[in-house]
């Protein structure tokens, strides 16, 4: 038998303790085979390995390739500023690879967060005597003495109680206290238990005695954490997606390579120069610059989310999340505010608002109410934590601040005597002096006070009997409100002669109200769900509270609203295998109630499994689990704990979930903008490759060196390739589905947009320039031309110069592709503008500054050259617009030419 089903002189003796606890001795002995009460972390991932890995993915390899290429390169051809690109392409790796590492450095905060929920000190029994000790130092056979307002240490078995109501939230996710007593179970649960008390929840009111039976890693709590550690976090689509366009550039690049050396070996051409014209492709056909601009994309976007109180600790979660398509969310503390607030109050037979029973008309008639409210409760007064006045059920604390507003003249009426809340009982009932006799007030389910009325308060401040039809218009009304998910609490009072008994005395009752509490929705919420429906995102929610409180809570802000919702519970799913789950997960509504931290996890993967990008909210402890394993999680910056922070990837600092919205928004931005990102440094790859290819096989001058390659990839290119990633959210980009995981970033019709139309273009404007340039300085085909000679530097100066102006043009082309250029502000976007001015600012001083000239390879150039360029770009803004004319008509032609054509708004 499990312990909370044990009676309890057998559950002492099954532990080797008694009611005086332990003997010191016995618990040295304990604590050395059971080690210490706290929360153990797992060997984790060194952190050298964790910054090594940063340097050592593929694209990352790919570019040490580049780099050792370059050096090879420098050291057969000196001169041909190969050793600059090689320390170029190792300062991209270095940069990037230390700012990834400070944003995924956080493995070490989760088990600390889990050990400071625990409290560290505890009262206990040993010897027989009782002393204070560290928490940690508890032992399985202890008895601990608790009280309202004191953190559970370990999993213990309640030995006495008195009126004992515990906050479950933070383990199993139940919104309202629940009551606890030291009744031996005969249910195998031993999580709802009522005679169990669980490590990490808190009593809200009265006091126990309590016998330890799990410390550390053994409590319910420990289990969740190791469930924490054994959980792996999911992959980023968007860095999936990155590794596989590496692998596809590498093939590009080094395929080319080979076959340009093969080229030149066969047309004769020395293996020195072969080589160099090989590296040379493959430096033009690798973005050195991509990673940088994708982790500054993403940055740039979790600014801007941080805007709207919303932190991103991990920065591809900014763009998984763009792309979910399943939200699994919390109840508590999420959908809900996470406090408790009368939501009705039913007296003289209807309905009453909260501003009439402030009034001083209601406080008259219906003081014995406001009395029993202000005066029925096991509150303690807080003088440890000043910013709380009362210490207890939130219940309780709500009604006292409600009947003392209205009762602008209380008096203290001294307490006599009291009999506590038991689950049994379900009532509270104290006795108070008051001038007229012994006054009792009751309060508690509305059957049970019902039970022992014989009398109901009247509208003028009498009272009338309490006929069947009155029994049953309360009735009603309990019933009423338990269907609007509320819990319902009666009130009743009796004056008793002096000296009466107090245990005869429940009976001949005068019911004077009913009140219905409910955790209330934030407000925001049903806005924020009706945007994700309309984004294509299936909102869930998964909860451990109750199946009625989490319906009634789910149609309330319009999460489900069909009668074919859904409804799982904790049970259904211990039943249920994980093709059966799946199976079930296809109802278009899904409510999952009662269930337990690895059945959301469960909930989780199952999803996952379906192929769904899956985003998970929570605030509780038994919500880490699922927050580790999602693809994002998100947690509650107010009210959730440490653990949930921890374990998340993002956090809402005020716990707005409409803020999710505005996330999700923000990721589905960064995926085109990535998009848009690749199509404009591809573009720009063609008139790199071009020169490469016109000097092996049509033996004209090379038009560009690869010094000036570095100069457009790392130099002009960067910024305005920012800006692109900085580009604000479409505005329809949340009236369209989520992105599928088989949608990629390199798609055909973003390369036949780069290389043929875009970068085609771009490389007639450059190679037009260098011959504009050669032939106006009498230079004949077959001429052979040095590498410092004045012409030749200046055509090479007009190619530069053509791309740079190209790209100005390219740039904004880019930012949409769908939209006309001339639909957009062309100065909407400052560092896309920043962007251009630096470019032009470089490229003149490149060109026509002594420095410039001599890192370069360049000198000046007149005017006209750098006008060649001009009908080029007119000639290409003209074409892209027709295209974009096409897409938005829906040809086939404009489809096939656009870059993201499942995405892209």
């Amino acid at each position: 038998m499990l312990i909370h089903q044990l009676p309890l002189d057998d559950a002492y003796r099954a532990l080797g303790s008694g009611p005086d606890g332990l003997t010191a001795a016995a618990a040295d002995r304990r604590r050395h085979e059971f080690g210490p009460n706290r929360i153990e972390q797992s060997a984790g991932t060194p952190v050298l390995y964790r910054l090594l890995s940063q340097f050592t993915h593929f694209f990352a390899i790919l570019l040490w390739v580049a780099a050792i290429l370059a050096a090879i390169a420098d050291r057969r051809m000196p001169g041909q500023g190969m050793a600059a690109l090689a320390v170029a392409i190792v300062a991209v790796i270095t940069i990037n690879g230390t700012f990834a590492f400070w944003q995924e450095y956080r493995a070490e905060e989760t088990m600390a967060a889990l050990q400071r929920l625990l409290p560290r000190l505890v009262k206990l029994r040993r010897d027989a005597t009782v002393t204070v000790l560290p928490a940690d130092a508890i032992v399985p056979g202890d008895v601990i003495y608790l009280s309202a307002g004191d953190d559970v240490p370990a999993d213990c078995r309640i030995a006495e109680s008195y009126g004992v109501r515990v906050n479950n939230a933070t383990v199993t996710g139940e919104s309202q206290p629940v009551s606890k007593d030291a009744a031996t179970e005969t249910g195998d649960d031993l999580l709802h238990s009522r005679n169990v008390l669980l490590a990490g929840t808190s009593l809200v009111g009265g006091e126990a005695t309590a016998l330890v039976f799990a410390t550390g890693m053994q409590t319910a709590f420990g289990r969740i954490a190791r469930l924490t550690q054994g959980t792996t976090d999911a992959p980023s689509p968007l860095l999936g997606e990155i590794s596989r366009l590496s692998r596809l550039i590498a093939v590009l690049a080094l395929g080319l390579g080979i076959a340009v050396f093969a080229v030149g070996r066969a047309v004769g051409m020395s293996s020195g120069l072969s080589l160099l014209f090989a590296i040379g492709m493959i430096v033009a056909n690798v973005p050195e610059g991509l990673l940088p601009t994708v982790t500054l994309a993403m940055a740039m976007a979790a600014r801007r989310m941080g805007r709207c109180r919303t932190l991103v600790r991990h920065l591809p979660a900014v763009e998984t999340l763009g792309s979910a398509s399943i939200i699994c969310t919390d109840k508590t503390g999420t959908l809900t505010e996470n406090r408790m607030a009368i939501a009705a109050v039913f007296v003289d037979g209807g309905f009453v608002d909260l501003d009439v029973i402030r009034s001083a008309a209601f406080s008259r008639t219906h003081r014995r109410f406001l009395e029993c409210a202000l005066h029925c409760h096991d509150l303690k007064a807080s003088s440890e934590r000043p910013a709380i006045r009362w210490i207890g059920d939130p219940m309780e604390v709500t009604l006292v601040e409600l009947a003392s507003s209205a009762l602008a003249d209380v008096a203290a009426l001294e307490r006599l005597h009291e009999i506590p809340f038991e689950p049994d009982r379900r009532r509270l009932v104290t006795f108070h002096r008051d001038l007229d006799g012994t006054l009792l007030f009751m309060k508690g389910a509305p059957e049970e006070v019902l039970a022992r009325s014989s009398w109901i308060a009247a509208a003028e401040g009498g009272q009338h009997a309490l006929t069947p039809e009155a029994s049953g218009r309360v009735a009603g009304a309990a019933r009423e409100m338990a269907d609007r998910g509320l819990r319902v609490l009666a009130f009743a009072h009796r004056i008793l002669p002096s000296g009466a008994a107090f245990d005869d005395a429940e009976r001949e009752l005068v019911l004077t109200a009913l009140v219905g509490f409910e955790d209330p929705p934030r407000p925001e919420v049903t806005a924020a769900i009706t945007r994700c429906h309309e984004a294509g995102i299936k909102v869930v929610m998964v909860t451990g509270d109750h199946p009625h409180t989490a319906l009634a809570i789910a149609r309330r802000i319009g999460l489900v609203g069909t009668s074919i919702t859904q409804l799982l519970t904790g049970s259904d799913l211990s039943r249920m295998t994980d093709a059966e789950l799946q199976i079930a997960l296809d109802a278009p509504e899904i409510v999952c109630a009662r269930v337990t931290a690895d059945q959301k996890l469960r909930i989780v993967t199952a999803f996952q499994r379906k192929g769904a990008v899956v985003g998970v909210t929570g605030d509780g402890v038994n919500d880490a689990p699922a927050l580790k394993a999602a693809d994002i999680g998100i947690a509650m910056g107010v009210s959730g704990t440490d653990v949930a922070r921890e374990a998340a990837d993002v956090v809402l600092l005020d716990d707005n979930f409409a803020n999710i919205v505005r996330a999700i928004e923000e990721g589905r931005a960064i995926f085109d903008n990535i998009g848009k990102f690749i199509t404009y440094i591809l573009t720009s790859n063609v008139p790199e490759i071009v020169p490469y290819l016109a000097y092996a096989f049509g033996r004209i001058p090379l038009a560009l060196t690869v010094i000036q390659i570095l100069a457009v990839d790392l130099g002009t290119d960067m910024v305005p390739a920012l800006g692109l990633g900085a580009e604000e959210p479409d505005p329809e980009v949340m009236r369209r589905p989520p992105r599928s995981r088989r949608v990629r970033l390199l798609t055909p019709g973003l390369l036949i947009r780069a290389y043929l139309f875009l970068g085609s273009m771009e490389a007639a404007a450059c190679m037009a320039a260098f011959a504009f340039v050669l032939t106006r300085g009498g230079w004949q085909p077959g001429e052979v031309l040095s590498s410092g000679d004045l012409l030749y530097r200046q055509a090479t100066t007009a190619c530069l110069t053509a791309i740079v102006l190209m790209q100005v043009v390219n740039v904004h082309l880019c930012r949409n592709t769908r939209r006309s250029i001339f639909s957009t502000r062309l100065l909407g976007n400052r560092l896309i503008n920043a962007g251009i001015a630096a470019e032009l600012a470089l490229m003149l001083l490149i060109a026509g500054t002594p420095v410039g000239n001599w890192l370069f390879g360049t000198a000046p150039v007149g005017p006209a050259a750098w006008m060649v360029a001009a009908p080029f770009a007119f000639a290409t803004l003209m074409f892209e617009e027709a295209r974009k004319a096409m897409v938005r008509r829906g040809a086939p032609v404009g489809r096939r030419l656009s870059s993201l054509p499942s995405t892209s708004g």
